[in-house]
């Protein structure tokens, strides 16, 4: 399940660009040789994403135009540190991966914290579909929020297979664990209250606090960051999770006993996006058409099933990784796209009132 792309098709691609290059105008060899004194730093979420974009990604590009790629974890969404990077103009990032409703409270405001990147017509970039592009972020990655659990918990018994079992303490016994934050949780709620998919937006925050409170004493662990979602998972503290599901990905590459549920799963895109004012923008350009090309993008492959954007990726990864890809179209189908506009009308004041319920 990790040897989708071989190392030779990586060659072949990296020598076909190489020779791409040798082709181009005069003034483009000077900048591009000027690039290759510069470093750009990229924040993504750690993990099993970082571990795939160094060897799909980082290196290869390093390797390739002499681009020091750096990379960052930061949890969650970093928009107060975005903010605060473009206020001060000290940019310890040029570049971030982050969501559509990320890109939205960046970019809606009075002032845009990220540059256009105006790259629709790259070769590489204009065969991603619209629905994941922004003219503020390309979109590299879907995620999916589903159930996941431990088969081991559940040997002899019927598993859960839905939000409403996960809500079920009667009928699904068991330890739970939930993210502390409303993204993600409150539809969770909703959906497990009986509220159809399609008409899950615009939230009813009231039914899904209400529905919350059912469950809430039996919440083992609210957790706060991915990496804590993988460890509970691999190590069995908790029998049932709600979390991204790069996470139990992770924990099943490592031969943790878990499953991962399809049905009702949240899904949302995650963009490169590039920091207003950043003067490495052109160098950060230049990486975003590269992480764009089909083949690259279907070498992640090799370390997990990603959530390709490019839909000619699925073409050169393994059909066992492909069925596990968030947009694998059974995968896509049998869920529904976190509305980002809903979010940025509604994130302070949901969030009030979920951090409130919280401390109850």
């Amino acid at each position: 399940m990790t040897d989708t792309v071989k190392n030779p098709s990586r060659r072949n691609a990296l020598k076909i660009a190489a020779t791409g290059v040798t082709t181009l105008a005069a003034p483009a060899v000077l900048q591009f040789a000027r690039a290759q004194s510069k470093r750009i730093v990229v924040r993504d979420d750690g993990g099993i994403y970082t571990q795939a974009y160094s060897e799909c990604f980082y290196k290869p590009f390093t390797q390739k135009t002499g681009i020091e790629v750096i990379s960052v974890q930061a949890n969650a969404e970093p928009i107060a540190q975005i903010k605060s990077m473009v206020d001060t103009k000290n940019y310890t990032w040029d570049m971030a991966k982050i969501t559509q409703p990320a890109i939205l409270l960046l970019t809606e405001g009075s002032k845009v914290y990220l540059e256009k990147h105006g790259l629709e017509n790259d070769p590489n970039v204009r065969t991603i579909p619209k629905h994941f592009m922004s003219p503020y972020g390309v979109g590299t990655n879907v995620y999916s929020t589903v159930l996941a659990y431990r088969t081991d918990a559940f040997k002899g018994r019927k598993a859960p297979s839905s939000w409403a079992d996960l809500f079920n303490v009667k009928d699904f016994p068991g330890r739970r664990s939930l993210r502390k934050h409303p993204f993600d949780t409150i539809e969770e709620s909703l959906m497990a209250s009986g509220v159809p998919t399609s008409s899950l937006y615009p939230l009813n925050v009231d039914r899904a606090l209400q529905n919350l409170d059912k469950i809430k004493p039996n919440v083992d662990v609210w957790w706060n960051s991915g990496a804590q979602a993988t460890q509970l998972l691999a190590s069995g503290e908790v029998d049932m999770i709600a979390t991204w599901v790069s996470r139990p990905q992770k924990a099943i590459l490592e031969g943790a006993p878990v499953a991962i549920v399809w049905n009702q799963n949240l899904w949302g895109v995650d963009s490169w996006s590039i920091l207003a004012g950043t003067p490495n923008a052109d160098a950060c350009r230049e990486f975003i058409k590269f992480a764009s090309d089909v083949k690259r993008m279907a070498q992640q492959g090799d370390h997990y099933p990603a959530g390709v954007t490019q839909p000619e990726a699925f073409k050169y990864m393994k059909a066992e990784v492909i069925k596990h890809s968030p947009t694998h179209p059974d995968n896509i189908r049998s869920g529904v796209q976190i509305d980002a506009k809903y979010w940025l009308d509604n994130q302070a004041a949901v969030t009030e009132r979920f951090n409130g319920w919280v401390l109850k």
